[in-house]
């Protein structure tokens, strides 16, 4: 378990600064192509925030953590895909910070879950 754990752990880190790099080109109007590739990688990190959020509510972290993470993942998703949709125009920057801090949220979630599993700060109800 803990293998896994650090894997997950690495992994989510590794490609959640990409992303940030990523998103830093894009805002600086570069390596707009590489748009496609980024919401795979979004992707795939809302996918490990899940596999997370599930590990941990079946290792007995208090269930309202895993839950946050579910749903947090799921309007992460929801935003990165309709971004370009929501409220174009010259205030568009706002929903580019909502989809930064929603992003970096879904790092810190999945940060935060592994942690408390590796850590064994469980529920006692998982006891």
């Amino acid at each position: 378990m803990q293998t896994a754990l650090n894997v997950l752990q690495w992994t989510v880190r590794v490609v959640g600064v990409i992303q940030i790099i990523l998103g830093l080109l894009f805002w600086t109007g570069n390596a707009v192509s590489l748009v496609p590739l980024h919401m795979l990688l979004g992707l795939i990190i809302v996918i490990l925030l899940w596999v997370v959020a599930l590990m941990a509510w079946r290792a007995g972290v208090p269930p309202a953590l895993p839950i946050v993470g579910l749903v947090w993942g799921a309007v992460t998703l929801w935003l990165g895909l309709t971004q370009a949709q929501i409220m174009p125009g010259s205030n568009h920057w706002i929903i580019q910070v909502v989809h930064l801090l929603l992003g970096l949220g879904a790092l810190g979630q999945a940060e935060v879950l592994i942690q408390r599993m590796k850590r064994g700060q469980t529920s006692t109800l998982a006891a």
